[in-house]
């Protein structure tokens, strides 16, 4: 059950965009109401029913929900509910909710107390770290329930009981999934296969070949990739700055405050020991808080600095605002001048580009980009050494730079696409001469060596001993996994981009299992396929069943 969730949610969501669309139709109307006409006037409601519930009710749709999400923290685990959003939550209830009145239709018998049992026992928010039945974590659970205002254990023991319930009911619905022999001997095939590998790994990072910049290549390369190098949109403002430097003279602490901020923040002033002499002494708050009372002192002052700096910025604000001044004026430049304010030119900058001598938060950076002549002047924005208030200046669009402009950026870039292609086009031939050269009778650590040698390739060989492809490796790459299946016993693969890594995988041998249906793996496996085309049957057969419920119900089209 729990694995059909999973695998629901996660392959059938077209069904329940029909479902929503539908729901939303109807509580559009019955918010609107009917409009008056020909005869009588008044309200005219539609009902939306399904299985046995009027989803145009209100509360209903409400307790369907809550009834999937608690189903869902049952079968999957309580933290389960944080991994799938609503609307995966919202098909599973709708289809959950079909299951259950399909099972009333046809009859099917309330679950006994074994079932029950039975069914709490293989839950998996009772479970223990050894994946078992945890009964303290079950009594644990029923304790909880009896202080929780919102689910009672009558909530729970329904909920529970109609899960058995739509069990049955799938189980019912598409029966155990059919999978053909061939299929079973494929899978076989692919994961209990014996692989015995040889792995030449190239140090991409490493390779650094000599790249030529001849002059009409490069101003070709820019033509083409120009779009690089566009500048965004900048903007250039003028800063008012309010460093608490400028504010410390005014502050006052007692000692109090001192010991008090110390006792609020001690991770903060961590005093430098001798962890030795430490070591025998018990813990003294008085003495730790002696070895670092100035750095106390300090902070605290610097705190309350920067308090006053962001109040004088805000009081600035308020006044530019209650005056209504603004930029490039002479009421502002006189303002200022009276205020003896210093006001500091930033040149233009976007994005990608603030001045990283500024200090300036992030925050306080996104200020800056969204000034314009509309919104000429920024709220007070603190930053680490005080508060600033910024004015727009100006704002360069975007422009296309001339080559001179960025040569650098070019020259690099074009380097970095030359050696990216001679890479690509090197790891060809090596993987060519590899193969020749292990025809040829040499050792693949030979054959790889000597190849890595022609291409400029600093190349490391390890072997792996043989492995079952579901037991691989801890350390060996997934990307060499994923090519196993196009490889025979001595074939060798083309290179694997992994990172910073090219990988040429030799499978020195492949063992294919017995694929008789005397093997007992034979059986585990077509258990295993079985179980997940029953369970996507069950997601489609029941996505169907939903659909034309509530299109049995759904309102006719207006004429």
């Amino acid at each position: 059950m729990i694995s059909w969730i999973q695998r629901s949610f996660q392959h059938h969501f077209r069904a329940i965009f029909g479902v929503l669309l539908v729901v939303t139709i109807i509580s559009f109307i019955f918010t609107i109401g009917a409009s008056p006409g020909i005869g009588r006037a008044g309200p005219k409601a539609y009902s939306q029913f399904f299985f046995g519930h009027d989803l145009s009710r209100q509360g209903v749709s409400d307790q369907i929900s809550g009834d999937a999400a608690l189903s869902v923290q049952l079968q999957a685990g309580f933290a389960a509910l944080y991994n799938i959003d609503s609307t995966q939550l919202q098909e599973y209830a709708m289809e959950r909710t079909a299951a259950i009145g399909l099972a009333d239709q046809i009859k099917l018998p309330t679950p006994t107390r074994e079932d029950l049992k039975s069914h709490i026992q293989g839950l998996r928010a009772f479970a223990g770290e050894d994946g078992q039945f945890d009964a303290s974590r079950y009594t644990a659970f029923r304790d909880s329930i009896k202080s929780n205002p919102r689910v009672t254990e009558s909530d729970i023991a329904r909920v529970m009981g109609d899960d058995v319930r739509a069990s049955h009911l799938r189980h019912l619905l598409v029966g155990p999934g059919y999978v053909l022999p061939t299929e079973v001997r494929s899978q076989l095939v692919r994961t209990d296969s014996t692989w015995t590998l040889d792995i030449a790994s190239v140090d991409f990072a490493a390779f650094k070949p000599e790249i030529p910049v001849a002059e009409d290549a490069l101003v070709r390369f820019f033509d083409a990739n120009g779009f690089r190098y566009a500048v965004p949109p900048s903007v250039g403002v003028d800063c008012v700055g309010f460093p608490a430097s400028a504010y410390l003279s005014q502050v006052t602490i007692a000692p109090a405050e001192v010991r008090a901020f110390y006792d609020e923040n001690p991770a903060r002033f961590p005093k430098a020991a001798d962890k030795k002499a430490e070591a025998a002494k018990p813990a003294n708050a008085d003495a730790d808080f002696a070895a670092v009372q100035s750095q106390v002192e300090a902070a605290l002052k610097n705190q309350k600095a920067l308090r006053l700096a962001a109040k004088a910025a805000a009081d600035f604000t308020v006044v530019l605002f209650e005056q209504k001044l603004k930029p490039g004026t002479a009421a502002l430049s006189d303002f200022l001048a009276k205020a003896k304010v210093t006001v500091k030119p930033i040149a233009p900058f976007h994005r990608d580009s603030v001045p990283a001598d500024l200090g300036w938060p992030a925050a306080v950076s996104d200020q800056a980009l969204q000034l314009s002549p509309e919104h000429p002047i920024s709220d007070a924005l603190s930053t680490p050494t005080g508060s600033v208030v910024l004015f727009w200046r100006e704002a360069l669009p975007t422009y296309q730079p001339k080559l001179a402009q960025v040569r650098d950026r070019v020259v690099a870039d074009f380097k970095e696409d030359a050696r990216i292609n001679r890479f690509v086009e090197l790891s060809r031939s090596f993987r060519s001469q590899i193969e020749t050269r292990v025809k040829a009778g040499d050792s693949f650590d030979k054959a790889a060596a000597a190849a890595g040698e022609a291409a400029g390739f600093k190349v490391a060989v390890k072997a792996y001993p043989a492995f079952l492809r579901r037991q691989a490796p801890k350390d060996i790459e997934p990307a060499v996994l994923n090519t196993l299946e196009r490889l025979e016993s001595g074939g060798i693969s083309e290179m694997i981009r992994s990172g910073d890594q090219g990988l040429v995988v030799r499978a020195r041998e492949r063992k294919i299992p017995d694929l008789s249906e005397a093997n007992p793996q034979f059986a585990a496996t077509r258990a295993q396929l079985g179980q997940l085309e029953s369970s996507l049957n069950e997601g489609a057969v029941l996505g169907e069943i939903v659909a034309r419920e509530l299109k049995k119900s759904a309102p006719a089209a207006a004429n």
